[in-house]
């Protein structure tokens, strides 16, 4: 038997055990996969930039290509600095991850994929 077993999910208990390939709590009854315990380590999901720096809340970026915006005639355009963003948990719509307000153009979402970090 493994003694390096993670604790319980539901209730931290230590006494999980194996049967098959599911782990089972005894004192909860929860029953869940070694491989479904493992990324749930409490680690965040790092957003990183274009060129592979970490953002953070509140850092400033600037955009590295032109941007169309609808309704707008003219887009974002490279080089335009953006100040104390804020990063969406989860990915935002369409893989969105970042939510700042634009000078000229208001609140929007951005990827982080065209932004680079100040």
């Amino acid at each position: 038997m493994n003694e390096t077993l993670p604790p319980c999910p539901e209730c931290s208990s230590a006494y999980a055990y194996e049967m098959g390939t599911l782990l089972i709590c005894p004192e909860c009854g929860h029953e869940w996969s070694p491989a479904a315990a493992e990324p749930v380590s409490g680690k965040e999901a790092v957003i990183r930039d274009s060129v592979g720096n970490v953002l953070t809340d509140g850092d400033t970026v600037t955009v590295v290509k032109t941007l169309k915006v609808k309704g707008s005639p003219s887009g974002i355009k490279a080089g335009t600095k953006v100040r104390n963003i804020r990063l969406i948990e989860g990915g935002g719509v369409d893989g969105h991850d970042i939510d700042c307000k634009i000078d000229g153009f208001g609140a929007m979402q951005l990827k982080s994929s065209v932004v680079r970090k100040a």
